[in-house]
């Protein structure tokens, strides 16, 4: 990361205020939706509401390249929501998902803070440092990163077998309905605030694709990863395919001025 990442803030203000803000209301208020309605048991529900909870993935950058949005925008929103998610996720699963399982909001803050704050800031430094010798760094961290999400969809999906067996296409669904919606609502609200077609093609991907790998994390960390993992888990692979599809058809449609 560098410093640059943030230039949409100053660029696009409002697009970059509506997108966070569509980022940490939409997707845990559908995601708690989903999960009150599921019929799931109250930890396999949670998780539903935990990878809603999540800030944008970084998947979405690339998404919106794909799809000819605003990818400064995208990059700008995935760090923003990244940066909040050790203050915000703690306090929406308190209240979204404290009727279903029991939340430690400091200790869930922490948790946060060294999975996400601590390689981020240490990433700015890296860059900051190293300037254009960081090159080989930023070739073998994705590799590692894909390694680590395999290792880390692998390790639930053992763990939850049994569960996975018996739930799973009803689990299925609802994190596809879950994921469906986030595109859908965070365009349309987009288009309604009336932002340009880019932006608001940016802010929908950026809703609709979570970061599933960090709240699979928590869910391990939690000792919950055989049942509050599951969700994100399924919803990581299907966020990949889901936002491909869009991202394919938007890029045939072109763009329109309003």
């Amino acid at each position: 990361m560098s410093w640059q990442d943030f230039a949409a803030v100053v660029k696009s203000p409002k697009s970059v205020g509506i997108g966070v803000l569509s980022q940490f209301i939409i997707m845990p208020l559908v995601g708690f939706g989903l999960a009150n309605i599921s019929g799931l048991s109250p930890e396999v529900a949670a998780g539903i509401i935990l990878v809603g909870c999540s800030p944008g993935g970084t998947a979405s950058n690339v998404m919106a390249f794909l799809a000819r949005a605003n990818v400064a925008l995208s990059v700008t929103l995935t760090t923003i929501s990244t940066l909040l998610a050790p203050f915000m996720m703690p306090v929406l699963m308190k209240l979204l998902a404290g009727q279903f399982i029991e939340i430690d909001v400091l200790k869930m803050m922490w948790d946060i803070f060294k999975i996400i704050l601590i390689p981020v800031g240490a990433g700015l430094v890296v860059n900051q440092v190293l300037g254009t010798k960081s090159s080989w760094v930023e070739k073998l961290l994705p590799m590692i990163s894909m390694l680590g999400i395999a290792l880390i969809i692998l390790v639930i999906t053992a763990a939850g077998r049994d569960s996975l067996l018996a739930i799973g296409p009803i689990l299925i669904l609802l994190v596809f309905i879950h994921n469906v919606l986030g595109y859908g609502i965070g365009y349309g609200f987009s288009q309604l605030i009336g932002l340009n077609e880019q932006d608001s093609r940016t802010i929908g991907i950026e809703v609709g694709m979570q970061n599933a790998g960090l709240a699979s994390g928590l869910s391990n960390i939690m000792g919950k990863i055989a049942t509050l993992g599951l969700a994100p888990a399924v919803f990581g692979p299907m966020q990949n395919v889901t936002g491909s599809i869009l991202a394919t058809f938007w890029s045939r449609k072109g763009l329109r001025e309003k």
